[in-house]
């Protein structure tokens, strides 16, 4: 027997996907939406994890460094002249990220499958410094780019 709580979260970020043909090519925005699952085989004090402290955790992650801003990889020609007017910019694939962004670590692109890698990083290293259920995890991360696309990162067996 296992445990999940399931946290989600929607976003509004531009992205976009030069090293691929087709309309992704053009800098575009969507209405992202998140679910992060933790799962654990036991419960502690009858929770898998604080729901209260990791949505607020994960929520102001998202809320901070990609809502309302655009997501790049690194070498994107874009990214400098952005950066250079001061919009909110996460790069993907950084030679010289910074603390947020080296969770994109090995992440050259930010499709929706690197996102939904990017936000188990993210919740794994929130749920550690949460109190939570003994062996619980990040199991599962759907991202939705639109109301027909998404995407996950699963572990498995």
């Amino acid at each position: 027997m296992t445990h999940t709580v399931t946290v989600r979260h929607n976003f509004e970020t531009a992205h976009r996907l030069p090293h691929l043909s087709g309309k992704c090519e053009n800098l575009h925005g969507h209405s992202w939406w998140a679910e992060i699952t933790v799962t654990a085989p036991v419960l502690a004090a009858g929770t898998v994890v604080e729901f209260g402290a990791f949505k607020r955790a994960l929520r102001e992650w998202i809320d901070t460094f990609l809502d309302h801003g655009a997501m790049l990889g690194a070498n994107d020609p874009l990214a400098p002249v952005l950066a250079g007017q001061g919009s909110k910019l996460f790069r993907f694939g950084a030679d010289d990220p910074t603390e947020q962004e080296q969770h994109a670590a090995g992440l050259q692109w930010p499709s929706v499958e690197a996102v939904a890698e990017l936000l188990s990083r993210v919740a794994a290293e929130a749920l550690r410094t949460l109190p939570r259920a003994a062996g619980a995890y990040v199991s599962h991360v759907r991202v939705a780019e639109t109301a027909v696309n998404a995407a996950a990162w699963v572990v498995t067996a």
